[in-house]
């Protein structure tokens, strides 16, 4: 009898857990599993925007695959996904072909830019870990620039962050940490430092509780963060930037803009030509592609409605953990041959953003309210669970946070 053929396309959160859920719970080997990843490491999308301000060093953020997988049991192919061909059970990668009994798609989002007139070429993404890095390094430049240059243009020191949710806020907190200690290194006066947040709903982090919301505004605000809410982002160039606000546009020079606005998942996925919104797979109860029993879907690339909203549910890592662990039993349950698998419930243990490495907010289990140092507190035992459960005590002792109250 020959051994399924699992393939596992992406190692983001969803990706990577269900590779090592498989690999904890196979007996046997009665599968041969494949993971595909374009790099040969897992980076921590929750971490980058602490990569992108340069408050902690990228190779913090990023996690060595062949460390954390059994490689008697999984296979790692470093390669790049060109297409999915779900009617042979084949994967076009770059670098040649592979063949699938059962596929696991984990293939990540891109940015969403809701073709806004050069936003794609002229802003900086926080979506990648190479991406934050040259996030940082601008950052740096443009205030060396600006220390050395004999005019000195305001843009520089104009940072723009389009988008008012966890990435852009939690992007604010960092850089809100970093400016100082950039203007510092490089004598500049720091209230010639603009740092500007544009969220197109009345508020931001909009959904979240809104005290807790008015207690991340200002602190924010006490560090220099402008908010500007109600506006949206028109047009992106170079060197400035045209937002509307209460009908009327306005223009900021600045060479540095980011945006946190919007993602969709990865364009493969759509050209394959499953069922998709906004390119994500509208997946089963089970966590299925829709007409393919052999195919499942985890996090960004997955669209799972809320019964109670009638809404996605957001693409967060603690969601993607939670359906690697479900689609991981349901693979398990295949090729063991039982009848009916498991549906996938979304457990809501509640949601945290750092406003900075010693502020934060919180809502714990539906209605806990948290903030400042309690807060951090609680985001950081949240990602060191996160890597105990990955790569146990040494990836911990090796990538945790330690500096708890500080």
């Amino acid at each position: 009898m020959n051994k399924q053929r699992i393939v596992i396309l992406g190692a983001g959160y969803g990706g990577l857990m269900t590779a090592i859920e498989l690999q904890r719970n196979l007996k046997d080997n009665p599968a041969e599993i494949t993971l595909v990843n374009k790099h040969p490491y897992h980076y921590q999308t929750t971490w980058l925007h602490e990569t992108a301000a340069g408050t902690i060093h990228h190779d913090q953020t990023r996690i060595a695959i062949r460390e954390v997988i059994n490689k008697q049991r999984i296979q790692f192919m470093e390669d790049t996904v060109i297409a999915i061909n779900p009617e042979e059970k084949k994967v076009k990668l770059k670098n040649g072909e592979i063949c699938y009994d059962t596929l696991v798609i984990g293939l990540g989002f891109e940015a969403e830019t809701f073709g806004i007139p050069g936003l794609k070429e002229n802003a900086f993404m926080i979506g990648t870990l190479n991406k934050a890095r040259l996030l940082r390094e601008h950052l740096a430049y443009n205030f060396a620039q600006y220390h050395n240059e004999e005019k000195k243009d305001p843009a520089r020191l104009n940072i723009v962050v389009g988008g008012g949710g966890f990435t852009g806020i939690e992007f604010l907190g960092e850089l809100a940490n970093r400016i100082p200690e950039l203007c510092e290194e490089y004598d500049i006066d720091k209230v010639k430092v603009r740092m500007i947040s544009i969220e197109s709903s009345p508020t931001v982090l909009p959904g979240f509780d809104p005290d807790l919301v008015e207690y991340a505004m200002n602190s924010l605000e006490t560090r220099g963060v402008e908010f500007v809410t109600g506006a949206s982002l028109r047009e992106c160039g170079p060197d400035y930037i045209v937002y509307e606000k209460d009908g009327r546009p306005i223009h900021v020079p600045t060479l540095t803009t980011i945006w946190a606005a919007g993602v969709r998942a990865n364009a493969i996925v759509e050209a394959a030509g499953f069922q998709t919104t906004r390119g994500k797979i509208e997946v089963t109860p089970e966590l299925r592609a829709p007409g393919y029993e052999d195919i499942f879907v985890v996090g960004d690339c997955a669209s799972i409605i809320n019964p109670k909203t009638n809404r996605p549910f957001p693409p967060t890592a603690q969601m993607a953990i939670q359906q690697a662990k479900i689609i991981s039993t349901n693979i398990l349950k295949r090729i063991g041959g039982e009848g009916s698998l498991s549906a996938f419930v979304p457990k809501d243990l509640g949601t945290v953003a750092s406003l900075g490495h010693n502020d934060a907010i919180a809502v714990l289990f539906k209605n806990w309210k948290m903030f400042g140092w309690k807060a951090t507190f609680m985001k950081k035992m949240i990602d060191n669970r996160y890597l105990l459960k990955l790569g146990g005590l040494n990836l911990l002792f090796k990538k945790g946070k330690f500096n708890i109250f500080y």
